[in-house]
């Protein structure tokens, strides 16, 4: 038996016990951090009991969901430790005893670190990501590893895309709010019907499986599937959390962030994540200034949006939009997600902002098809065969090859192959073995790059990125309009944030028909799927953002449970 099977079997079993049967003084399903806290000061639960919920919870449930790839066997162990300091009234810090997952790309030094790639199994790194001390310092036990897309979905583009949380290690993460395959011809290889996301995965956070989780996002992979699991999920500016010890697609763009269930948990998480002082292993880290005693949670308040201006970006985010040169319009909600928005605007009028109707992005709207946002796509996410296409950003292909090679040397003797070429010759070895089931289109992109002779067109693409995204983009219409945010449909603002390295914070909201193109066969019923808004603003602006995800959040309260 697997030490997974074994202590998710150890796990039921203890909830099985006389004691575990009893009704608990405290239950951790839909339990916030600050609950937790609370129940944990006044000996309503210990963190042991808090360990063991959880444990029986991935007992029961991991094998219709498949939220992790690995569980800490030390988990009852680190609990008792924190505990006992407890009773001796030492308190680590805001999450002391309170159990966290980590996607699988943040080193730990007691767990293996595989970023779901087949050739990384049972790699464990001989040092421990920054983030990970941090939230070990504040108290947090680290539960497990969550699933995630291959390498944060850096493997597999055209023609055989990898679907959303699909790796090697293992297989398919499902949305616990229809946790079924996808029934269509073509797509039925054992993929969800349910899209779960981004390469960050928030199943076991929404399934109640941990008390949070961290994620990492290059473009959309927190947003994104915070979205689709009814989370509240922080993309913050690029450097306000340490990257060291994350498996990396481009420094231009990486970043951790917390993805919780609701907005206060956010705001502590990103205050523990950020940690004291900049990190010297991340220069980026200097990039923001910390608030005061890093505590977010004192940005929250419930009339938070009273005066606040908010832009609402209608072309192409909300409404199709005709990019110069093209004969056909683009992007847009479609009806259901319409009134969603519409529903969501009408909550920030009642509760006293001033929403500015359209906010439109320069670049999105300019008649220059080479400085046109929807024209400016992302090389080796298409099909052109070429690493170098025209037409769009060399950046996340650029930043794969120089920073994955930095950080496989980081590993020294430990790491599993040298090189990104070499990774590549592995996986061609192991096919038969489950590696690459869609193939690696886009690792080939990256690594026919030549880091000396296109480092001109990288940096001239990086320029031309933050130029459409932020000069031209964000950073022009908030400026005009003196805005304190941008409301976005779900993560459709992700692509447009994440190059400039600005921050999110998604909200749950509502609930939409999903309807995939192809369509499900008749007598398939699919669920409704969640679908949230998105606060997005400018550098370093995480505690506006947060006050006003929080006022919002606070005005609506529509998370609603998985079945």
């Amino acid at each position: 038996m697997s030490l997974k099977k074994w202590l998710l079997a150890s796990a039921l079993a203890l909830a099985l016990t006389p004691a575990g049967a009893q009704s608990p003084r405290f239950s951790v399903v839909e339990a916030s951090i600050a609950d937790m806290q609370t129940a944990l000061a006044r000996r309503r639960v210990t963190s042991r009991e808090l360990v063991q919920q959880y444990l029986a919870r991935i007992a029961t449930y991991e094998d219709k969901f498949h939220a992790a790839l690995t569980i800490n066997p030390n988990a009852l162990a680190e609990a008792d430790v924190l505990d006992r300091e407890r009773a001796r009234g030492r308190i680590r810090g805001p999450l002391h005893g309170i159990p966290i997952a980590l996607k699988d790309n943040i080193h730990t030094t007691n767990m293996p670190t595989t970023g779901g790639a087949l050739a990384f199994d049972g790699l464990v790194p001989p040092y421990e990501a920054t983030l990970t001390k941090n939230l070990r310092d504040a108290g947090a036990i680290i539960i497990a590893k969550t699933g995630m897309t291959e390498l944060a979905n850096w493997v597999a583009g055209a023609p055989t895309p990898m679907p959303g949380n699909y790796n090697a290690m293992g297989g398919y993460g499902y949305n616990p709010y229809d946790p079924r395959r996808d029934p269509r011809e073509g797509f039925f290889d054992g993929r969800p019907a349910m899209l779960t996301g981004g390469s960050s995965s928030g199943i076991g956070t929404t399934a109640n499986f941990w008390a949070a989780n961290v994620g990492t996002e290059t473009s959309g992979s927190i947003l994104n599937p915070s979205n689709w699991m009814m989370l509240v999920g922080i993309k913050p500016t690029v450097g306000r959390i340490s990257r060291y010890g994350v498996i990396p697609i481009t420094a231009d763009q990486d970043t951790p962030g917390p993805m919780t269930k609701y907005v206060r948990d956010a705001a502590i998480l990103l205050g523990v994540l950020e940690g004291a002082m900049p990190d010297p292993n991340d220069p980026a880290t200097s990039n923001c200034a910390r608030p005061p005693k890093g505590d977010y949670t004192q940005f929250l308040k419930e009339d938070a949006l009273k005066g606040a201006r908010i832009g609402i970006p209608r072309a192409f985010f909300y409404e199709p939009a005709v990019a110069p040169g093209d004969a056909l319009a683009s992007g847009g909600l479609n009806p259901e997600r319409m009134q969603a928005m519409n529903e969501a605007i009408a909550v920030l009028k009642a509760k006293g902002a001033i929403i500015v109707d359209p906010a439109d992005i320069p670049s999105v709207l300019e008649q220059d098809p080479a400085e046109n946002f929807i024209n400016w796509g992302i090389c080796g996410a298409g099909f052109d065969p070429s690493a170098l296409a025209d037409g769009c950003s060399i950046v996340l292909e650029y930043g794969m090859k120089r920073d994955f090679n930095a950080w496989l040397r980081s590993l020294g003797a430990r790491a599993p192959v040298p090189s990104l070429t070499a990774l590549r010759d592995w996986n061609n070895a192991h096919i038969e073995a489950g590696a690459i089931k869609y193939g690696q289109s886009t690792l080939d992109k990256s690594d026919a790059i030549d880091l000396v002779e296109d480092r001109a067109r990288y940096e001239s693409d990086r320029a031309k990125d933050i130029r459409l995204t932020a000069t031209h983009g964000i950073d022009e219409v908030m400026k005009a309009e003196r805005l304190d945010a941008l409301l976005f449909p779900g993560q459709l603002g992700a692509a447009i944030a994440a190059r400039p390295g600005y921050p999110t914070v998604t909200v749950p909201f509502a609930k939409v028909p999903n309807e995939p193109t192809p369509a499900f066969p008749d007598g398939f019923n699919a669920k409704p799927a969640p679908f949230g808004v998105s606060f997005t603003g400018m550098a370093c602006s995480e505690p506006k953002l947060l006050a006003l995800a929080y006022a919002f959040e606070q005005a609506t309260k529509r998370r609603i449970p998985p079945p």
